[in-house]
């Protein structure tokens, strides 16, 4: 997760929501996917305050 780019956790994201919308899928793997999910979109949500900060910056130089 680490390597992977914004566009790539976004698209992760899209197949994990997609499969738990599934509604066959059981429940132990619901919640593992889930909870990959809330990583992820915690990884991208870091991913985009960094790049706001740096817009901001630029905007703002100190």
């Amino acid at each position: 997760m680490a390597n992977q780019s914004f566009e790539e956790l976004l698209k992760e994201l899209e197949t994990i929501v997609k499969e738990l919308e599934n509604k066959d899928i059981p429940l132990d793997e619901a919640v593992k996917k889930y909870q990959k999910g809330l990583e992820l979109s915690k990884a991208a949500y870091q991913m985009l305050e960094s790049a706001e900060k740096l817009v901001v910056k630029e905007i703002k130089p100190e």
